[in-house]
């Protein structure tokens, strides 16, 4: 730009008569760019209503380094845009309402609704739709307040603008436009005095409305609105229904990664007051599309609901047969409040599982469960390759140990001890430990006892060590009843041992021992020896 240009535009800029700008309008439309945009800076620095307003009629005309020039200045503009919104004149109107959104003129939402509650005015379409873009970019902002372009608190415009709402929405009546209510619930919490009201008053005017929004709205503010209901005990009972019904897949998302791996106690317990979940009877469907983490709250998220007991086993056999890893182990888990012949044969079902912690989830119930033949396949799940299974099968079997089996061995018959300690020699395993430190007890009866467990639950030959060292006790009984025990398949040291009693002092010592030696072994003469012995 020229000096003589710069000084004239500078004296139209200082210069105190109006008629200034009356001269720089014809040149806003000049073909000119540098005249343009020179005109265009002095009627911004002027600020009188005529040369903004003038602006604002050719904002949609501007082109890119004009756009920008507004744009620097565009604080400037606002009391000619409230101006142009209450204008008679369309196009003005509408350019206002277009520098609201470019601008972010939030402070102007006021003066925006009064435009779109005007039913007969002829932009109150347009202004219903400015205000959903408006509140699309606040909650933007105050998602990241790091990168807002307001240029005060964000928190502070959401405070203003939701004040504002809730006065229109208290005049629905009258203007019936859906978009406040849903702005309203984009900026609001669940703490809003006005929101609470309608939901809490079926016959309010603007109440079905309020409901269709939390209802269908994907929109991730008005989901987060919707659930942080569940914090509240006295969360209103058409907030729970509508998240008993909603069955879209972001929204069931959301509300499972809520509840996650455990609930908390308000959660429970407005979970508990929904006796359904839509989504629950949408087939695979919804369960299918959740992730490993997902499945696993899902089936939390039933269990804690009030929905009947058949719609939940209904999910919990679903997922065991279909599910991912996170959601069979859970409804494994699961299956244990769950009960009768369809939730025992799942238990069953599960067994075959290729996971080691379902089977282990259903390992422990199977005997609380009392289904026929439980006892064997426990014995079974013993030999599991899986540590988890093995573990959760001895625990079922708890009562089969060997401290027990030992306080009671003199009171059973033979064909119980064997069966019996067979049984407890496979689920715990610290029998063959325990009766090692039993066959050193400095009472005589405790070893004999000890001897005769090993040759009930053929444990001769983990403990041939040991039964070769008792076969030097002091006692000549205990010396008779050890050889016999070593009977069974002695190794080079046990037949050493028992050659060794054919010189004892004892004659009954080396009569059982020549018998175990040529397995010639009477049993009954030999517990006769015992019950006599010979010292």
């Amino acid at each position: 730009m020229s000096d003589g240009l710069n000084t004239t535009f500078a004296l139209l800029e200082s210069t105190a008569n109006e008629a200034a700008v009356g001269a720089l309008l014809p040149i806003l439309d000049s073909s000119h760019r540098v005249l343009r945009e020179g005109a265009l800076k002095v009627i911004l620095a002027r600020r009188t209503m005529t040369g903004h307003r003038e602006v604002l009629r050719r904002l949609h005309t501007l082109d890119e380094p004009a756009s920008r020039i507004v744009a620097n200045q565009r604080g400037l503009l606002s009391p000619a845009i409230r101006d142009a919104l209450l204008s008679e004149e369309q196009p003005l109107r509408a350019n206002a309402c277009y520098a609201l959104v470019w601008f972010r003129e939030y402070d102007l939402i006021p003066v925006l609704l009064k435009v779109l509650e005007d039913r007969d005015g002829p932009d109150a379409d347009l202004a219903a739709r400015t205000l959903v873009e408006l509140i699309d970019l606040l909650d933007e902002e105050l998602s990241a307040p790091a990168m807002s372009e307001i240029r005060r608190d964000p928190q502070l415009v959401r405070q203003y603008v939701v004040s504002a709402l809730e006065q229109s929405v208290e005049r629905f009546v009258k203007h019936k436009r859906r978009e406040v209510v849903e702005a309203l619930v984009l900026l609001s919490g669940r703490d809003s005095a006005s929101l609470l009201n309608i939901l809490r008053s079926p016959y309010h005017p603007a109440f079905l409305v309020l409901i269709d929004i939390l209802s269908k709205s994907r929109h991730t503010a008005v989901i987060g609105l919707l659930l942080s209901f569940l914090d509240d005990a006295r969360a209103p009972s058409g907030i729970l229904s509508v998240v008993s019904k909603r069955i879209d897949l972001p929204f069931v998302q959301a509300l499972l990664r809520k509840v996650g791996r455990q609930p908390s106690a308000a959660v429970a317990a407005n979970l508990k007051r929904m006796d359904s979940l839509a989504w629950l009877r949408s087939g695979g469907a919804v369960l299918d599309s959740l992730d490993d983490r997902a499945q696993h709250a899902a089936v939390r998220t039933v269990m804690a609901s009030g929905t009947s007991r058949s719609d939940a086993l209904a999910m919990v056999e679903y997922l065991l047969l279909h599910g991912k890893k996170g959601g069979r182990r859970a409804a494994a888990q699961a299956l244990e409040d769950l009960h009768g012949a369809q939730a025992n044969a799942l238990a069953l079902k599960a067994l075959e599982d290729p996971d080691a912690q379902v089977q282990a989830h259903v390992v422990v119930q199977l005997r609380r469960r009392g289904i026929p033949g439980a006892l064997p396949r426990l014995v079974e799940m013993i030999d599991s390759p899986h540590a988890l299974v093995r573990k959760a099968a001895r625990q079922s079997l708890a009562e089969f140990n060997f401290a027990r089996f030992l306080a009671a061995f003199d009171m059973l018959d033979e064909e119980v001890r064997r069966s019996t300690g067979m049984l407890v020699k496979k689920v715990d395993p610290e029998t063959i430990p325990l009766l090692e430190a039993e066959m050193q007890s400095p009472v005589r009866t405790r070893r004999l006892r000890a001897i005769a467990v090993i040759r009930a639950i053929d444990a001769a030959a983990p403990l041939e060590a040991a039964l070769i060292r008792l076969t030097g006790d002091e006692e000549s009984a205990v010396r008779a009843e050890a050889a016999q025990a070593l009977a069974v398949r002695p190794s080079r040291a046990g037949r050493e041992a028992l050659g060794e009693l054919l010189t004892d002092p004892s004659p009954a010592v080396r009569e059982a021992a020549d018998k175990a030696l040529h397995g010639q072994c009477d049993f009954a003469r030999w517990k006769a020896a015992v019950s006599n012995p010979i010292h």
